[in-house]
């Protein structure tokens, strides 16, 4: 346990927070990271480790996971997976914010953060669809939305890390190294949001508007990723052009 105080370690997080990417949506601004670096203090407080933190947050996470797939659907189930979901994400934050407390992260503690993240971005829309199979009616057809929210997460996380991996290998900073971005943009980007998909499980017990709400999500993951795509793969042949004139 370290012997700096709480309130101590909530100053040093709130000055020497690192730079966002460009319209990051809002949630994962505006409540995540304050709620990750109140969990990040207390984390530090009683030592433990970055990766410790980060296997916390696996144990929230998978286990709202856990709960759709083998629970039937309930008012309350869907509180209880959408605040372990929440949790779960708020201390996906917080160890980042407790390597910065202990003096930086290690290059294993990022693997492993990715690793973890990207195993629930599949499993949830999995589980979803597990728990609508298993506990609701819903029409065969319907099944294509969780499953098609899986492909789509998968390809934008995918995406998202493989544009900073190729930036940085020809030395450009990445859009969380950059910063900044429109506060009209992070509310635009709400609906693809983590948190705020998260939010949408505690409607899981009443399944006519969770099915709706839910498709609603999908599409708008669905387009984000389509029109980031283009995006992406327009900055890349830049980035490879400019590296070929500069040969």
């Amino acid at each position: 346990m370290t012997t700096e105080s709480f309130a101590d370690s909530m100053r040093r997080l709130a000055s020497a927070q690192k730079g966002r990417a460009k319209g990051a949506p809002a949630y994962s601004v505006y409540v995540n990271r304050p709620v990750g670096r109140v969990f990040a203090a207390l984390a530090h407080r009683l030592g433990l480790s970055p990766n410790g933190v980060t296997a916390v947050s696996a144990v929230f996470t998978f286990s709202g996971i856990l709960v759709l797939a083998l629970v039937p659907p309930a008012w309350w189930t869907g509180l209880i997976v959408w605040l372990l979901l929440a949790i779960g994400y708020a201390l996906d934050s917080a160890d980042g914010q407790v390597a910065r407390l202990r003096g930086g992260g290690s290059i294993a503690g990022e693997w492993l953060d990715h690793f973890i993240d990207a195993i629930k971005i599949v499993s949830l829309p999995i589980a979803t669809a597990i728990g609508l199979f298993r506990f609701t009616d819903v029409p065969d057809s319907y099944f294509l939305v969780p499953l098609g929210f899986a492909i789509v997460a998968t390809a934008t996380f995918f995406g998202m890390i493989l544009n900073d991996l190729l930036k940085a290998s020809k030395g450009v900073a990445s859009s969380a190294q950059q910063g900044g971005g429109g506060a009209l943009r992070s509310l635009i980007l709400l609906p693809v949001d983590y948190g705020i998909v998260c939010l949408v499980y505690v409607l899981w017990g009443w399944t006519t508007i969770f099915v709706f709400a839910y498709a609603f999500f999908f599409a708008a993951a669905a387009a984000f990723c389509l029109l980031a795509a283009v995006r992406w793969f327009r900055a890349m042949r830049a980035l490879g052009n400019e590296a070929a004139h500069g040969r």
